[in-house]
């Protein structure tokens, strides 16, 4: 019999003790509870022997039951203090453990229920008569069960505190690391809201004297127009801070609207088809009308933001004379774009590691901070939808695919 009782309460997961205190009372013999700082039980109690069983069918721990009684005391010794509890209970052996977690006392691990000596009927008949049971069919029960000795117990007891050590030991660990974690989103999000203000500043500043300064001396203009690409370049890595920032710290949002595909393929291509023309690429999208008769449930910014970072990529690792194409196709389960180019490819081992953060390139003087796939993907799943890549190899091109949901049924 298993009663079990879960409790959220302080950050506590009960759950976590199921599994390892199950292993040991299946081991050891022993039964099992646990209880939490205040005195109520959360786990238990876990019988693994006949006798166990058998008394489990008592009222011996019913919420009111004398075991639960024994029970309770022993883990309010437990919290105010006591390194470890025994009892008995006609004759039964009852021991004690204190349960911690960054120093401080959550609970306590309550184990034993085995007899300290052969028992005598006359002995099962007092037990048996203060929680409902036959003395006769509980002697049958355990006349032949092996006593707890003392070197057995404190071998369990050792036991019991060595598994509880290394179970607070791991959620005490898991707890900093997430905490480590939570400061550490903090901070890029903070710290890439900081940077965003100024460089705003800086391009308009930039920009304002490039319009309306028109006697500028030449070198003093070319030194003015290479800061604001550079100006521009930062303020991209930082939105892409900020927007990494929102995926760690589970924020980034999108706001779907019924909208033509066709519309969002358009203005993502109009803004960087000419830097494929630069480097004399070809560059295609098909069908002719860029899916204007696709109807899609999307966030045209974010997946405009989605396109352009496939298609700028595709563009910067594919070299001049290259060949760079936008397929759109219609599904039974949706719609799919590819985005297939003829550029440096990628190497195998490198396939499942592209969309990972901060996942540089080290080839074609490839620059950012590596969060672009990682964003887009992000933006991709928020729709219900995948990012995907493949590539024969290095030197052999890629193709990134995007798969998205049809759109919801209209009233």
């Amino acid at each position: 019999m298993i009663h079990i009782a879960l409790s959220h309460a302080g950050g506590i997961d009960w759950h976590e003790w199921d599994l390892p205190l199950l292993q040991f009372c299946q081991a050891s013999g022993l039964t099992v509870s646990a209880y939490d700082i205040a005195g109520a039980r959360q786990l238990g109690p876990l019988l693994a022997t006949p006798v166990a069983r058998f008394l489990g069918g008592s009222t011996l721990w019913a919420e009111d039951g004398p075991g639960s009684a024994v029970e309770r005391r022993m883990a309010a010794a437990i919290a105010a203090g006591a390194p470890h509890v025994e009892e008995l209970f006609h004759g039964m052996r009852v021991c004690a453990l204190p349960l911690t977690r960054a120093g401080q006392r959550y609970g306590a691990l309550l184990f034993g229920w085995c007899l300290r000596d052969f028992s005598s009927p006359m002995a099962c008949e007092l037990l048996a008569r203060q929680v409902g049971l036959s003395g006769q069919a509980l002697w049958r029960e355990v006349r032949l069960d092996v006593p707890l000795t003392d070197a057995r117990l404190a071998t369990y007891r050792e036991l019991l505190r060595t598994l509880a050590g290394s179970l607070d030991r791991q959620r005490d660990t898991i707890d900093e690391l997430n905490r480590v974690s939570r400061t550490r989103d903090l901070f890029l999000a903070t710290v890439s809201h900081e940077m965003r203000t100024p460089l705003s500043a800086l391009s308009l500043r930039v920009d304002l004297l490039l319009k309306t300064m028109r006697d500028l001396p030449p070198a003093l203009t070319t030194a003015l127009q290479a800061m604001r690409v550079h100006v521009r370049q930062e303020a991209a890595m930082v939105e892409d801070l900020i927007d990494a920032a929102r995926t760690l710290t589970g924020t980034m949002s999108i706001d779907k609207v019924p909208v033509s595909l066709g519309s969002i393929v358009r203005d993502a291509v109009s803004t960087i088809e000419t830097k494929a023309h630069d480097k004399r690429i070809a560059f295609s999208v098909a069908p002719a009308d860029f899916g204007d008769r696709i109807e899609i449930d999307g966030d045209p910014r974010r997946l405009q933001q989605v396109l352009w970072n496939l298609i700028l990529n595709a563009i910067k690792f594919t070299p001049e004379g290259g060949a760079i194409a936008v397929v759109i196709s219609r599904l039974d389960d949706g719609v799919r774009i590819r985005i297939d180019d003829s550029g440096q490819g990628i190497d195998a081992a490198d396939l499942p590691h592209v969309f990972g953060a901060f996942t540089l390139q080290t080839q074609a003087n490839a620059s950012g901070l590596g969060l672009g796939l990682y964003i887009a993907r992000r933006i991709v799943e928020l729709h219900g939808g995948t990012l995907s890549v493949d590539s024969a190899g290095v030197g052999l091109g890629s193709s990134f695919t995007i798969h998205l949901p049809p759109p919801e049924p209209r009233d």
